[in-house]
Order: structure tokens, then sequence, then C-alpha cells
């Protein structure tokens, strides 16, 4: 069995991981997990500090202030390629992303580099939400499909199992994107060294607690982002 570690950025999601942890820990006891944290003041890092100390499984990076997801996330990358890991697995902690569709990912990852928890494939869905959620979700896919260069349908979830082989292979240095535009970065720079992508349907959930931190003026930075890529992409310039 490949070496997992399960990676959630986080910001007050007290509510959320406490629940989240043990779940995962049933589902998949072999992965260690790592909380990247940005200074939640609702005492998310001092819940998460608590389990570690109880279950060598389970690790916390803390960091000193809200840096954004993109950051996070390259966080939880390093992470798993300086300590050895082979697969990473990262998800929401909001519970929107449910534990239960983490072995299909991982049956696939066994033959793809980058493993999509998809809700634009068949089998796949999301639940409660509203028309503006849907359209905004809709459109960047499209977007980002066309500018990118992207053949994944769910381009802008963060519910991926990925190879740390591969991850290693990108300059992650690099990147523009800071907040949710870096969702469909990460899968440019994937393809952009020849990563193999699958597709796994999920049923993606409203948040269990807490509230959205998605807003228009996010979507507009990845709107921003994406065609910066777009014009990369088609000129070769800063890549």
């Amino acid at each position: 069995m490949k070496r997992l570690l399960i990676t959630l950025c986080t910001y007050n999601e007290l509510d959320n991981i406490r629940l989240l942890i043990p779940e995962l820990r049933l589902i998949a006891p072999h992965a260690d997990i790592l909380v990247i944290d940005d200074n939640s003041p609702d005492g998310t890092g001092s819940a998460v500090e608590s389990m570690a100390a109880s279950d060598s499984h389970v690790s916390l990076l803390k960091r000193p202030r809200k840096l954004g997801l993109g950051t996070a996330t390259v966080a939880g990358f390093n992470y798993g390629i300086a300590n050895g890991y082979e697969q990473l697995l990262n998800m929401d902690a909001d519970f929107s992303h449910n534990p239960a569709h983490i072995p299909a990912l991982l049956q696939l990852a066994e033959q793809n580099d980058v493993v999509i928890g998809s809700r634009y494939v068949e089998g796949g869905g999301v639940a409660g939400w509203g028309l503006k959620r849907k359209f905004m979700s809709t459109t960047i896919n499209i977007y980002a499909r066309i500018l990118l260069g992207l053949k994944t349908r769910d381009n802008s979830g963060s519910f991926r199992c990925y190879s740390v082989t591969r991850l290693k292979q990108v300059d992650w240095n690099r990147t523009l994107a800071k907040g949710y535009a870096f969702q469909e970065e990460v899968l440019y720079r994937c393809r952009q060294i020849g990563c193999s992508f699958a597709e796994s349907p999920i049923l993606f959930e409203d948040r269990r607690f807490g509230v959205t931190k998605i807003n228009w003026v996010e979507a507009v930075a990845a709107v921003w982002v994406i065609l910066r890529l777009g014009v990369q992409r088609l000129t070769g310039i800063g890549r």
C-alpha cells in the first residue's frame, strides 16, 4: 500500500474538523493527515493539536495568518514531497467532500497521476446549491477548459489525489494564483508535465457547519488568473 497523505486546508472549521478527522481515520486508517491552518480564530488549530497529541497519524501545520487557499495547498504539497509520501489526497474540510468517495479515488490513482473527485461526470452531482453558485461553477469550468486546454470536466474542485512524484516535477514557486483559481492552475501545471488524468464521480454536498468563503471577489480574481495562464499557454511567454 502506497504512503498516503491527506491534506486539509482550514480557516474557521472547528466544528467540521472535530468530526472529519475521526471519520478519515476510519475510511483510510493507513493515511497520515496534515491540517494546514491559517491561524483560525475559532480554535481549529488548537483542536487539531489536541488530536495530534494522541494520534501520530495527525499533524498540524500552523501558519501565522490567512494567506490564501493556493499557498496553503502548496504548503501541503511541499510537506508531502519533503516527507517522502507517494500519494497526496487533498479535500475540503467542511464535509462538502464525503470521505466515502476516497476509496474510489485511490483505486483510480493506482493507474493515473491525477484523479479528480468530479461533480460533472456521469454519476456525479451537487446538492444544496442555488442558481448563482451553479452558474459560477459551470462558467469557470468551461472558461478554464477553453483557455487552459484542459480535457477534464471538473477543474475547480479541490477533491483530488495526486502522485507525489509528479508534484515534485512542478516548480510551485511559479504559480500565479493565491486563492480559488489555484485549483485550475494545478491542473494546468500538471498537464504541462504530461500527467495522466482521471475523474471519479462524487456528490458535492453543502458544508455542514460555517459559511462558504467563495465570493464574487474570488471569482473575478480566478477569471483574471486563468486569463493570464491562457495567454502564457498560447504565447509561451512567462511559462
